[in-house]
């Protein structure tokens, strides 16, 4: 979840033959805690006087779903919301990388019904099955519109695509609504997942907000 949140716990349960359930959990937990943060952060932020873009790259770091960083990051200004998309997109770009060695590590370390060590050889075939290929698709995405698309058809496009992205956002989160338990957040594990990550994002918040004056405030790199 460090990395992109929904879509890195997803990669990841594939990865790594997850239990569906405890991703479903994960998912639940992500954005319970993103929608007050989603409306409080920019909150905060135009109460303390954060420039725009430094404000946008804090809550692209972050909150841990694209949907959320793009709707707080509007919550403030189109300079925000850019530089929101820049530092979430390029967390997103990381989850090829640890689907990957997670994919190894899950393939080495597996254990076997019995409990014993199973240890099979580590195979490009079996990496294939078990990589996520929705990042193929983004990546493909990604240099298709930056260096061979023109710009009159990404601005023609946008508005469509967007519609569509809305609608498939909308399905998703609703599905995952309908088998979340709200109760199972607290309950599950005497709650300590929940605490571990409400814990580690206060973290967060922390950390990113002083990453986003250092590399967007102007000291000591430029604005």
């Amino acid at each position: 979840m460090s990395i992109c949140g929904v879509s890195a716990a997803i990669a990841t349960c594939g990865a790594i033959q997850g239990d569906r359930k405890k991703l479903s959990y994960v998912t639940s937990l992500v954005l319970v805690v993103a929608m007050p943060m989603m409306v409080l952060m920019p909150w905060i932020a135009k109460a303390i006087g954060m420039p725009d873009v430094v404000a946008g790259a804090w809550l692209g770091g972050t909150l841990d779903t694209s949907a959320a960083v793009v709707a707080g990051g509007e919550l403030i200004s189109d300079a925000a919301r850019d530089a929101a998309v820049v530092v979430k997109l390029s967390q997103n770009a990381l989850i090829g990388v640890a689907a990957f060695f997670l994919t190894v590590w899950w393939t080495l370390n597996r254990k076997t019904d019995s409990g014993t060590d199973a240890k099979p050889k580590t195979s490009l075939a079996v990496i294939w099955e078990r990589f996520p290929k929705f990042v193929f698709g983004f990546l493909v995405a990604s240099i298709a519109f930056s260096w061979f698309v023109g710009d009159a058809t990404v601005a023609d496009t946008r508005g469509p695509l967007n519609a569509i992205r809305t609608t498939l956002f909308a399905m998703a989160f609703v599905s995952i609504g309908l088998e979340t338990s709200l109760g199972s957040l607290v309950t599950t594990d005497q709650g300590r997942p929940a605490i571990a990550f409400l814990g580690a994002q206060a973290f967060n918040i922390v950390v990113t907000f002083v990453a986003a004056y250092v590399f967007f405030g102007g000291f000591p790199f430029a604005p």
